[in-house]
């Protein structure tokens, strides 16, 4: 064996053999396959949890860190030798060494680990995070993996938490308020097109309403138009979308029958019906 020496830390090297290198090869696989295990399993358990489906899938992220870090403690163990005290000096000094060429790589893993203890945002939750909105499929060492409305898998960098402003929707709760805006004539009954608008959304199979999860209608005018604005939460935010579109659906074919038209003119870049 031989000895290296790092500022302030002796380090004494084992001679790394054919043997060496497979029982490395088998710890990483190991941490790998149990990692993969052990997320598939807390999925599945959080599917049929119910209400406490994203409370489950908050510990998956913990796991991972935990199996990970343990591999990396016996892999550095297994080469080097060290002791408790010397291992944490040496992962300092190696830190601050490569840290400077690195820089983004360790922060994300930094930005992995006060995801976990911060809990901006969760495993589950509908988030917006820069440019990109959607469910939080996975939180991993370096990134955090979103499910767009659009079924497209985005890996959003760890490090981002630090630069850019982080938006939940739902903040762990598996309710979620939603936002829809209607826009009629100016000259439509508005208290009948709201009246009618309260009445799909309170009787609509994915609305959730308690005296913490109220709903409010509000109706505001414009020069060329009115906006009938609704808000209220839905029951599993996975039916974001779906209550939007049922509401509005039977919405719009009540007014229809009731002669409540859309403006004439272009609201907000988008040319309504006349």
């Amino acid at each position: 064996m031989e000895n290296t020496t790092f500022p302030g830390v002796e380090v004494l090297n084992k001679p790394v053999d054919s043997g060496t290198i497979l029982s490395l090869l088998l710890i990483l696989i190991g941490a790998y396959l149990l990692t993969r295990l052990i997320t598939s399993i807390l999925i599945w358990v959080s599917e049929r949890a119910g209400k406490h489906r994203i409370t489950v899938k908050m510990v998956i992220p913990l796991f991972k860190f935990s199996i990970y870090g343990i591999a990396i403690y016996y892999i550095l163990k297994s080469i080097l030798s060290l002791s408790s005290y010397q291992l944490t000096a040496f992962l300092g000094l190696l830190g601050a060494a490569i840290g400077f060429g690195l820089k983004d790589l360790f922060a994300d893993v930094i930005g992995g680990l006060l995801l976990i203890f911060e809990k901006p945002y969760q495993v589950g939750d509908k988030v917006k995070i820069g440019d990109y909105y959607g469910e939080v499929s996975d939180i991993g060492i370096l990134s955090t993996r979103l499910i767009t409305p659009d079924d497209n898998l985005v890996s959003v960098p760890n490090y981002l938490i630090f630069t850019q402003a982080v938006a939940s929707a739902n903040a762990g709760s598996p309710e979620m308020m939603v936002v829809m805006d209607l826009f009629i004539d100016p000259d439509s009954d508005a208290e009948l097109a709201m009246r009618i608008l309260k009445e799909a959304v309170v009787t609509s199979k994915y609305v959730y309403i308690s005296k913490k999860r109220p709903f409010t209608v509000i109706l505001e005018d414009y020069p060329f138009y009115r906006r009938l604005r609704a808000k209220a939460y839905v029951y599993d935010l996975r039916y974001e979308f779906e209550f939007k579109s049922e509401v509005t659906r039977r919405t719009w074919k009540e007014y229809s029958k009731k002669g409540i038209k859309a403006p004439k003119v272009t609201v907000m870049g988008e040319k309504t019906m006349s």
